[in-house]
């Protein structure tokens, strides 16, 4: 690609005539005279804003970059200055440890776990109702790491330690207003549900379930149900009945707070219906025109004083008069207790606070529990590779159902930052106004969000420059769509963010501190590290990531499998791969990554039969055994496809009808659709449908999916 551009080129962009007429000579003089990396950065500076056409930052990024070296990975988009860098948290760690690089640090949290850990606790400021008498024993072994020994805590008590009067949410629902809480607000919500569980009669130890979306009165029940000592059962409000059921029953659940109804594009979509349909055990029913609870709008500190009240009065509970509770159940009045003090229960590092819930290869969801020193894992991510500071404002558009949103109250209120919560579709412009006006200045998604953006330009034109950083995590991410995200807030890096429920969190992420690649990771986690090993069990530059513990965060049990034979199973040590005499246990994970020269890493898939469907973990067999029960189906296999391009998976599923059945693939593939919507999860699009006379199996009758994978990308050419 020549080094010159023409006028043609520019207003093949979609500029107009003087607008590329005034900006062509300065971008061919620094085209020719300047490294490509300081011509991109003049080019940021000073020539590309978010509103031009995406068309113009594709062409000058790949000009800029034309004859990059390939083979040594992609060319960075984002470059941190001295400055930047020095104003992160990483660098005040570096400082601390008398570290030079980067580098230095993952390789000392990595070799001293214990160390990191221990500074990691206070520089968070982790409160502790009992000191610890160890930081982790190994005693049992790396697979049953126990930390904090001999402490005691309420992990809430991490969450409230920001200025009462600092906010703790910025709330919005689809169609609203902007409204605030402050932590002291939300603490004084989450101590009167605490003391409503109490008096309710529940105990520490119950578990008790949330199916609604992320709002504020969704997180301070999240911390009321923690505070008290019970456990929160984390169930996505997407979900169908059966689904839902399925994690009640798993859970025990004695309890679940839900809605009377979800509210997307204007339509009102039920929610307490379908939970009743699930057979759910006693309801705490909050209707989502739940009111202003008093808070002011931002900006507006009169107002705030004003109505700062928590009423919860008739306008809290106005019930519609259609819907008819069951026996038992509450609504959210009646519920509520006056008492807005309580002393948090004092809990075993060891103690559930949460039951989340991950697929595997079988057909029933992974129990996951989290523990008390889980949350620390997701604080310290987000303080170190988010780089979240006090006042900061998160947004992540997620469900308490998925682990990012736990994630989210945990790694921003432990940080001393708000919470930005916006009720609606994050796929409208409506959204983007959101993230505008909180000022939003970390903003997470996963990656089909920016693809449908992208589409359809809904987020053009809007003010995003308060964002500081993004983050990816959930699927697999595309390097055009990453650059164009890139490219809406004036170019801020991304952090890829790929872990799991059962880490709390990232293994392979990124930093502030590095450049950023679109689409590429930087860097393992810090505080743990990974392997990559081929099909021979050989340490290589590509295959499949093996997590190499201890660190706080990974799971040691699971409530319905067994842990070891999940994680542990057959896996090496890492003596075995390394050469050494070290024990330690290699712990699978499933994700295929490939190393690139410059250090950095691309993520490739998964190498097992789960799959991440619009940012959510699911087994095939979860898909096929709803599918196998569809009308004229003897059988189906369902498969994940990454696109040559990249970015999100697809969803293609192989069929195999009755011979008498002559079903057209058009109606045989809605047919299904209509199936996974109602029984499943009505976020998992199918992308195609192949109609096959039989499935390939293996010997012993398993389904051979990886045949299925490569012979739909053989059948399929590359566009």
């Amino acid at each position: 690609m020549s080094k010159q551009l023409s006028l043609e080129q520019l207003l093949n962009c979609g500029l107009e005539t003087n607008t590329a007429s005034a900006i062509l000579p300065r971008v061919n003089q620094w085209l020719v005279s300047l490294s490509a990396v300081e011509c991109w950065q003049h080019l940021v500076q000073y020539i590309l804003k978010p509103s031009h056409p995406f068309a113009l930052h594709e062409l000058l990024y790949k000009t800029t970059f034309s004859d990059w070296d390939i083979s040594q990975g992609q060319p960075p988009a984002w470059f941190p200055s001295p400055e930047q860098i020095q104003a992160t948290n990483i660098a005040a760690l570096m400082k601390v440890l008398k570290l030079d690089s980067y580098a230095e640090l993952h390789t000392w949290s990595a070799q001293h776990r214990a160390e990191f850990w221990e500074m990691m606790i206070k520089r968070l400021g982790i409160c502790l109702q009992k000191p610890y008498t160890q930081i982790v024993d190994l005693s049992q072994s790396m697979e049953l790491s126990q930390w904090l020994v001999g402490a005691r805590l309420n992990i809430t008590d991490s969450c409230f330690q920001a200025p009462a009067d600092n906010l703790a949410i910025i709330f919005q629902p689809e169609g609203g207003s902007l409204t605030t809480w402050t932590y002291g607000e939300l603490l004084a919500l989450t101590n009167r549900i605490a003391n409503g569980l109490v008096e309710a009669g529940f105990v520490p130890g119950d578990a008790i379930a949330i199916a609604m979306p992320m709002r504020a009165e969704s997180v301070a029940i999240y911390l009321g149900i923690v505070k008290a000592g019970c456990v929160v059962v984390s169930i996505a409000d997407s979900f169908a009945a059966d689904e839902i059921a399925t994690r009640l029953r798993i859970s025990k659940a004695k309890a679940i707070f839900t809605q009377d109804y979800i509210r997307r594009g204007g339509k009102q979509l039920p929610l307490y219906t379908k939970v009743v349909d699930a057979k759910a055990p006693r309801v705490i029913l909050v209707e989502t025109d739940t009111g202003r609870w008093g808070h002011g709008e931002v900006g507006n500190e009169e107002d705030t004083q004003t109505r700062g009240h928590l009423d919860t009065g008739n306008v809290f509970d106005r019930f519609s008069a259609s819907l008819k509770l069951r026996l038992g159940d509450l609504t959210w009045e009646k519920f509520l207790s006056s008492n807005d003090k309580f002393d948090a229960f004092s809990a075993h590092p060891t103690a559930y606070t949460n039951i989340l819930f991950s697929s595997g290869t079988t057909a029933e969801p992974k129990a996951i529990p989290w523990t008390q020193t889980t949350p620390i894992k997701c604080a310290s991510d987000g303080h170190l590779h988010h780089d979240i500071h006090p006042q900061d404002v998160v947004a992540w558009p997620t469900n308490l159902g998925w682990m990012m949103g736990p994630w989210l109250i945990y790694a921003s209120l432990v940080n001393k930052a708000t919470i930005a919560l916006y009720d609606g579709a994050p796929t409208e412009r409506g959204f983007g106004e959101f993230i505008q006006d909180a000022r939003v200045t970390m903003l997470g998604l996963v990656p089909s969000l920016v693809s449908n953006w992208k589409t359809t330009a809904c987020m053009q034109a809007l003010d995003w420059s308060a964002i500081k950083a993004f983050s990816s995590t959930g699927e697999c991410s595309n390097p055009q769509d990453m650059l164009f995200l890139m490219s809406l807030a004036g170019y801020k890096p991304i952090v890829e963010y790929c872990g799991g429920t059962e880490i709390g969190g990232a293994y392979i992420t990124g930093t502030l501190v590095q450049p950023a690649i679109p689409s590429t990771f930087t860097t393992p986690a810090l505080g743990l590290d990974f392997v990559i090993l081929d099909e021979e069990g050989h340490l290589a530059d590509k295959g499949e990531a093996f997590i190499v513990p201890p660190s706080i965060g990974l799971s040691t049990e699971l409530l319905n499998k067994d842990h070891h034979q999940v994680y542990f199973a057959n896996t090496p040590t890492l003596g075995q791969v390394q050469g050494t005499a070290s024990p330690t246990p290699l712990r699978c994970h499933g994700d295929q990554i490939e190393r690139s020269p410059n250090g950095y890493y691309r993520a490739l898939g998964r190498v097992d039969d789960t799959m991440n469907l619009s940012g959510i973990k699911v087994s095939s067999t979860e898909i096929e055994q709803i599918l196998n029960t569809v009308e004229g189906i003897c059988e189906t296999a369902a498969i994940a496809i990454s696109p040559p391009e990249g970015g999100p998976s697809l969803l293609i599923i192989y069929a195999v009808v009755e011979s008498n059945v002559k079903t057209e693939k058009a109606a045989l593939k809605a047919s299904l659709q209509t199936a996974i919507k109602q029984r499943l999860n009505p976020l998992f699009k199918i992308h195609d449908v192949v109609i096959v006379e039989f499935l390939p199996r293996t010997a012993s009758n398993k389904v051979m999916r990886r045949v299925l994978r490569d012979r739909y990308k053989v059948a399929v050419p590359k566009t």
